[in-house]
């Protein structure tokens, strides 16, 4: 196609370039699009009988795949609309083609992580894991401490951070959040029984909690009642 450009010009032969070479490139352009969907016919079968079963790869194959012939098809009727549509098809198709990639990426991490899980923890060691769990607690209270995530307890327990989490998720049914905010609230049920120098806020931060905010929401949440209404009763 070089060697033709330099030969017949464009512009001394706008009438080839629009006549004949327009319609040789869409055919050879078309061509490879019907090669393309040949050699990903297993891909797009899955797509017609189970789509859960597409890789983050295959979806990758797809989006480029079907976004390359929209916007051969916008090209191609492009005398019948408007030129801009080709390039307005391509920028659609590139964002599209980002957000099935994206959400193919985030499915294939979310089953990774699920596989982590398939080998339950044996007994003794859910025992060991639980036992730690309350002699650090009880004696440190490190649950008060706002920054705490789950590799810091994790390593306060000696022990790997996805151990701990399976242990959590699977063994007692919970997030680190929810496990962590149940013995917060369980201190500030203490304070606001055995403390009365603290205002209630403050009693929040005291438990752990980094914004009143969630504190409330979650004092709320797991006795069902506010932490003034506690400390009235």
């Amino acid at each position: 196609m070089s060697v033709f450009g330099f030969l017949f010009p464009y512009k001394e032969n706008p009438a080839i370039w629009g006549g004949i070479v327009y319609y040789f490139i869409n055919i050879q352009w078309f061509v490879f699009i019907l090669l393309s969907i040949y050699e990903a016919k297993q891909i797009f079968r899955k797509l017609v009988t189970d789509r859960n079963q597409i890789s983050y790869h295959e979806t990758w194959i797809l989006s480029v795949i079907c976004g390359v012939f929209a916007i051969w098809l916008s090209y191609s009727l492009a005398k019948y609309t408007s030129y801009i549509s080709g390039a307005l098809t391509f920028s659609f198709s590139f964002y599209i083609s980002l957000l099935l990639i994206y959400y193919a990426k985030n499915k294939t991490l979310n089953s990774i992580n699920k596989e982590k899980y398939i080998n339950k923890i044996d007994e003794k060691l859910v025992t060991e894991i639980q036992e730690k769990i309350n002699v650090l607690f009880e004696t440190r209270k490190i649950y008060t401490n706002p920054d705490l995530t789950l590799s810091i307890l994790a390593k306060e327990l000696n022990i790997r951070p996805q151990l701990l989490s399976q242990f959590i998720n699977d063994n007692l049914n919970k997030s680190f959040t929810q496990f962590i905010n149940e013995y917060r609230i369980d201190e500030a049920k203490r304070l606001l029984k055995e403390s009365t120098q603290f205002k209630i806020d403050a009693v929040g931060f005291e438990s752990g909690f980094n914004s009143s905010s969630t504190f409330y929401s979650s004092f709320k949440k797991i006795t069902g009642t506010t932490p003034s209404n506690y400390q009235k009763r």
